[in-house]
């Protein structure tokens, strides 16, 4: 089957996401569910609710400017009311039900809210990196990116999994997962999303440096991420911020 057929099956099947990009639908931790936002349902069925971990994301559509301030969680990034428990060296999954771009990096963040998240100013948060992919082999435009691998293309969820760091100090963690699509030169495209977390455990570390806000962690003069005379290159670093 070819691209093309695979496309054209695959937006038949997403009915109202025939032209998404696509977004993180949910979590889970071992065999438990938990639902995040969906913007195709009414807000009035999810804001407020008990059960919801995901801070809200109004739509599909990309961030397009390192100073928007949905680059920490989306836009308009309202609290969640709850959180997902969570011990400290546990995997958290994030779960898309498809992802439609192959170029790119993708990370995952934590920040402690310091205190209650649903008070917590996402855009004053120190968030620090715990996980990163990006170009596994070959160069930007033909190579092999682990935003490619993730895509599922049988009509199962992609599924994110993330280990939390065992000896992190618990309390009250924000997580955002970010996917940088560079698909488009000159125009990167960012996907944030952020949920609740609780974390437990015996552990009393955090990060000594490395903490960035958001917006504030990538430079709009990146030549990494703007550039189009990339094609060949294959050791591209994204922002300044490393993992944890």
């Amino acid at each position: 089957m070819t691209l093309t057929t695979l496309l054209i099956v695959t937006s038949t099947l997403l009915l109202s996401f025939a032209r998404a990009h696509g977004g993180l639908a949910n979590y889970t931790v071992g065999e438990t569910w938990y639902r995040g936002y969906d913007p195709n349902t009414p807000k009035d069925d999810q804001v407020g609710k008990d059960w919801m971990v995901q801070r809200v994301w109004d739509s599909i559509d990309p961030i397009f400017f390192t100073n928007d301030t949905g680059l920490a969680c989306n836009n308009p990034g309202t609290p969640a009311t709850s959180y997902i428990p969570i011990e400290a060296g546990q995997e958290l999954t994030g779960v898309y039900w498809y992802w439609l771009h192959p170029v790119g990096p993708m990370s995952v963040w934590l920040a402690d809210c310091g205190g209650p998240c649903e008070d917590a100013d996402v855009n004053q948060l120190n968030f620090f990196k715990i996980w990163e992919a990006g170009l596994l082999e070959g160069n930007l435009v033909e190579g092999m990116w682990y935003q490619k691998q993730f895509q599922k293309w049988d009509g199962s969820p992609a599924l994110w999994p993330v280990t939390i760091p065992s000896t992190i100090k618990p309390g009250l963690y924000i997580v955002r997962h970010e996917i940088m699509s560079i698909h488009v030169a000159n125009k990167p495209q960012w996907y944030p999303e952020c949920a609740h977390l609780n974390i437990t455990g015996t552990g009393s570390a955090v990060p000594s440096a490395f903490y960035v806000k958001f917006p504030g962690g990538y430079d709009p003069n990146d030549i990494d991420i703007y550039s189009d005379e990339l094609k060949d290159a294959t050791g591209l670093r994204f922002g300044e911020s490393k993992s944890w």
